[in-house]
This record gives structure tokens, sequence and C-alpha cells, in this order.
């Protein structure tokens, strides 16, 4: 292990939180920082500079709205114009390179990078829906990183950047704190809100679901009641923690789907203190409190909703973020495994660790699959002639670890995904020997 990943471990390791989803949270680095009483004092306290900085509309309803002050050392506007830079693999809505493909697709694992790749240059896109521009859609993007980003910082005008780590740890230092992401967590950084990626261990891959939308939030729990899913006080927010480095800073910035950066003489992680309820958080999907069914069938896969991107339509999600974790399995005269199924909503699944139990074979972790809308899909032969046979005792699912993002329409592959070499040729075949059993 390197010595700058040795240092990261070191650092996440000390690391603490304020806990709860959506609390109008306030930390200072150093006491005194945030002034009483007021957002913006004539003078702010140790002669930092007040800034807010504005997730939502000012007029949003209060319990939409996300916003946070921040009590910085030098502000956001002391910088050099913004250039244009090569998106890299990095690709954007609205996704117009190729028609939307109504085959289901899988894919292997990204190859492994050459040296010296960090997140965002290890960022490749797999498709998605949608127009950045106009605050709809998401989109699906891959990394594969070897190498720390030093000096180097990154934010997205575009949309919130929910990072799914399948391998390697991840250590991100954001203008409001830092976070510590490993495999079996996810971490949210905020539209707007700069960070930067340093590596825990020697590589890392993931996935990333960028989501132009409404901010994440919990999904309401309705006839559940109080309590069940994601609960709010397992989230953690950063504690302020700063910056105050003179030296070169390259800031790359998303903006309506390209790549501009510039370098600053500073770095812009240099906030002091800060409140509010634009920050970003990690989640441990371990704690996801999983409901099913104890009498026959199983619910429906929205049962295991971690975060809602809502949209204008009333329980139609722009996107969903679901968890497929280890639960237990006892419904009488039942097959288990998720059953085949045609969806109008469009689902990409990837794998974390271990199994799904859907398919036997050949969805392996840091993989995917992608089942755009009213595209059949279910388990492969392999699992429907055991699971069809199994004896129905209480089963125990604990070997695997898997996750959807499921979006309201449909998604669009890139080029570069459609004609991968790690593109899974011949996934069809995985139904092919379902055998006629019917008798009249």
């Amino acid at each position: 292990m390197s010595e700058q990943a040795e240092q990261a471990r070191k650092t996440a390791g000390a690391l603490e939180y304020l806990t709860g989803f959506g609390n109008e949270h306030s930390s200072e680095a150093v006491p005194g920082a945030l002034p009483p009483g007021r957002n913006s004092p004539q003078r702010a306290p140790l002669g930092l500079y007040a800034e807010q900085l504005s997730g939502s509309a000012f007029t949003e309803p209060r319990a939409h709205n996300r916003r946070s002050w921040l009590y910085r050392i030098r502000p956001s506007a002391a910088h050099p114009p913004f250039a244009r830079i090569d998106n890299g693999a990095l690709r954007s809505a609205p996704f117009a390179e190729a028609p939307a493909d109504p085959n289901r697709l899988r894919w292997n694992p990204l190859p492994d990078p050459a040296p010296g790749t960090d997140f965002l240059a290890g960022l490749w896109t797999l498709g998605g829906n949608g127009d950045a521009t106009q605050r709809t859609g998401m989109a699906i993007h891959l990394y594969s990183a070897n190498a720390s980003m030093t000096d180097r910082v990154f934010s997205d005008s575009d949309g919130e950047l929910l990072i799914v780590p399948e391998r390697g740890g991840l250590l991100l230092r954001t203008e409001l704190g830092m976070l510590s992401a490993g495999p079996g967590e996810v971490a949210l950084i905020p539209r707007g809100v700069r960070f930067r990626v340093e590596l825990l261990d020697d590589d890392a891959r993931g996935y990333v679901c960028e989501n132009y939308g409404r901010p994440f939030e919990l999904p309401d729990l309705g006839p559940i009641g109080a309590n069940g899913l994601a609960a709010a006080r397992d989230f953690r927010a950063p504690v302020a923690a700063y910056e105050d480095s003179e030296r070169p800073t390259e800031v790359v910035n998303k903006f309506c789907g390209n790549l501009w950066a510039a370098t600053y003489d500073h770095s812009p992680l240099d906030v002091v203190a800060w409140y509010g309820t634009h920050t970003p958080y990690v989640y441990d999907l371990r704690r996801f409190n999983v409901l099913g069914s104890i009498s026959y069938d199983h619910p429906d896969p929205s049962i295991f909703t971690v975060l809602t991107s809502p949209s204008d339509t009333p329980g139609l999600a722009g996107v969903d973020f679901v968890v497929f974790a280890p639960r237990w399995l006892v419904g009488e005269d039942t097959f288990r495994p998720p059953y085949f199924h045609r969806n109008v909503m469009s689902e990409y699944m990837g794998l974390i660790e271990g199994a799904y139990d859907a398919k036997a074979e050949g969805f392996v972790p840091g993989g995917g699959s992608l089942h755009n809308m009213m595209s059949a899909h279910g388990p492969d032969r392999e699992t429907f002639d055991r699971a069809s046979a199994a004896e129905l005792k209480p089963q125990k699912i604990d070997d695997g670890l898997a996750f959807m993002f499921e979006t309201r329409w449909p998604i669009t592959a890139t080029t570069q995904a459609a004609g991968a070499d790690h593109l899974q040729r011949g996934y069809d075949d995985v139904w092919q020997g379902l055998q006629r059993h019917f008798r009249a």
C-alpha cells in the first residue's frame, strides 16, 4: 500500500460525523467561526467570508429547500476564468449518440485503468436519460482508479453524485468536511459541492448515479408506518475541516455536460465553519431495515428503496436507489427469487459483493445489467429450476449485496458502452432452455 493511501486511512479512521438525514446541521473547525444570530454580519468572525450555497430555489417549500451558509478563508468568487477541457470518457444527457436499445444488456467490470488514473479521470459513462440543462433525468457512470486526486478538486453543477464503492475505500474531502466510504456504503455529494477523492487502498472501483433532478430524499413509508427501511439517524454528515493551502489547485467543474477547469492559487476546500441542509453524507447499506412478506409472495422491489428523487407525478420517481441487502425469505408456496417481470420503469442493476439470488452466474461484482422499460427479465434457467424444486424452509439471503438505479425513462447507452469489450455478448442465452411445462 502506498504511503499516501496509508495516510488517507489514518485520516479516515479518525473522522467524526454529524448524524441525521436532512437536518439543519452546523459545524465549526475553529471555535467562534460561526456568527451567532445572523448569516451575513458586517464583518464575519475571524476575518472569514460569508457565502451561501443554494441547492434549490430560494422560494421552494421549506421541506425541499436545500442551502448552506459557508464561512471560508476566500470567497468562491475569487478565481480566474474557466476553460473547456477534454471530457475523457464522461458523457452527459441528452444521450443522442445512438437510439435507445430495448435489448437486455449486461457488462463485466471495467478494465483496470492506466497507472496514475484518479477518480475523475476514471469516470466512464454507461448511459442515462433526460437533459442535464433542464435538470431532469439521470446518468450512470462507473469509475476505476488507482491514484488519489492531488492538487485537484471536482464539482458537478449538473446534479448530485451518489457514489457506490464496490472495491476499495474512498476518503472524500469536501468543502464541508471529510467523509469515508467503502464497499457496502454509499456517499452523496450534493450539486455544486467541491470535493477531492483520495484512495484508501491501492485501487478503487464502483458506480455513480448522477441525479439531475430533485435531490434524493427518504421515501415516504405509507402503511409501513413510522419505522423501517433507511433510518434518518444512520446518515452521517461531515464536521467542518478546512485546508489553508496557497499552492496551485486545479478546479474542475462539470457544467451542462462538459468539463471546465481553472487553476486557483489556493485550495477551495477552505470552509472553516458552516451550517445548513445542503450537505454531503454517507450511509451504511448494512443498516437498511429490510421489510418483506411473512405469509406468501413477496412485495415489489420498491420495498427496498433507500433514496428517491421525486418527479412531478406523485409516486413516480425520476430515479430510485434500491438495495437488495441480506434478508430472510419465509414465504409459503412462493417462488422466492425475483419474479419474471416487464416494467414501465427502467432498471440498472449493480453488484457490490457476493452473488445475486436471481442470477446463478455471469452477474459479478463490479458488473451490471440494464433492463430498459418493458424488456422482459427475471431469473435465469438454473435459478428457476432450483427455486421451483427447493424445500420451502426459512432461508437467509446473506451472501450478496446488490443494488438498482430505477428510473422513469428509458436509459440510452453511450456508444462506448454499447461497443465495449466488456459487454457480455449472448446475455439472452441465460433464459434459453426454460422449457415448456404446460399440461392442459
